[in-house]
């Protein structure tokens, strides 16, 4: 192996993506893969191993995603340079990644070369966001970030939960729920709970989908 090159690293839980993205990148002068990874737990276990240069992550995996991924990976080797190509995933998702580690992202729909430049990019030192990234942002504008206690909040009003219950689920006071619920609308832009559920389905901000029947959210 030329230690001249790139190393790269591909962190896709398809095969067939793991293939043609080396193949892609084998051809390149400047550029070697030193490995490929199906989940997000043999990323970091990878990247431990090899110490890539840099590593192309897909943003929705087993075991482990490529956020928690990226994060445990950039904690302890912040040298190491990662790409989300995704296919999936909201703004969101993807502000999340850059937010723990990430240096650049791009949609798999993107052109090959485009790929070839970003790695080059951040391993110069660069940040490379695609224009398709960007352009996902100005269409869907990531939400602020939510608190552990405003999260399990926004679970209980999907679950058609009352106020009243909610408080006495997590066993505070009613009026601080209500404050919590204020804050959520903020963050979220929603201007009524039934809209932030909406919009947390939408970010794909929930642990899991509300059921047909609890679509009505008492307050």
């Amino acid at each position: 192996m030329d230690s001249g090159k790139i190393k790269v690293l591909i962190a896709d839980d398809h095969a067939i993506v793991r293939m043609g993205l080396t193949a892609l990148l084998e051809s390149e002068r400047d550029i070697t893969v030193v490995g490929q990874s199906e989940n997000g737990e043999q990323a970091v276990q990878d990247a431990n191993l090899l110490t890539p240069d840099v590593v192309i992550m897909d943003l929705m995996m087993p075991v482990k995603d490529g956020i928690v991924a990226t994060d445990e990976i950039h904690r302890t080797h912040p040298g190491i340079k990662i790409i989300l190509l995704t296919t999936f995933g909201t703004s969101d998702h993807i502000a999340r990644a850059l937010e723990v580690g990430a240096s650049g992202a791009l949609l798999k729909s993107t052109e090959e070369s485009k790929l070839v430049e970003a790695i080059r990019a951040v391993y110069a030192g660069k940040v490379a966001i695609d224009e398709e990234v960007r352009q996902l942002f100005a269409d869907d504008p990531p939400a602020r970030e939510l608190t552990l206690r405003q999260r399990t909040i926004l679970e209980g009003l999907a679950e058609g939960k009352a106020t009243k219950q909610i408080a006495a689920d997590l066993g505070i006071q009613y009026d601080s729920v209500r404050e919590h619920i204020l804050a959520i609308l903020a963050k979220l832009g929603a201007s009524n709970r039934v809209e932030a559920v909406a919009i947390a389905v939408r970010k794909q901000l929930l642990k899991s989908q509300p059921r047909p029947s609890q679509s009505r959210l008492p307050g």
